[in-house]
């Protein structure tokens, strides 16, 4: 029997308002199409998801969402400029460099590069 690899393929996130989260990721490239008021899909160029328009948010915890970029300090600086919080400025690991930082809704994500 052959093992079927298995990987992310879509993501969602609750946000509290859509029109704001689309605003938001705009400022990094990513495409949307809705589907109704209270869920839209992003398309972020590699990898599509969802977002969708809920009461509650817990933004803490779980998995550690991770972007590419081939231009960290733009990618900073538009993240920056569409009102988010960075948690970590640029760092260097083993491969590459990354910084963290906070969304509209308090996700917090990070974005890295191998250049």
């Amino acid at each position: 029997m052959t093992m079927e690899t298995i990987a992310i393929n879509y993501i969602e996130f609750n946000v509290k308002n859509i029109a704001k989260s689309k605003a938001f990721y705009s400022a990094l490239g990513w495409k949307f199409v809705d589907y109704g008021e209270q869920y839209c899909e992003f398309n972020s160029g590699a990898l599509k998801g969802g977002f969708f328009q809920a009461d509650d948010v817990n933004s803490k915890g779980g998995a550690l969402v991770i972007l590419f970029s081939h231009d960290l300090e733009n990618t900073l600086n538009n993240i920056k400029n569409a009102g988010g919080i960075i948690t970590a400025d640029i760092f260097e690991f083993p491969g590459g460099k990354r910084f963290h930082f906070k969304d509209s809704d308090g996700y917090e994500l990070a974005v890295w590069s191998n250049v």
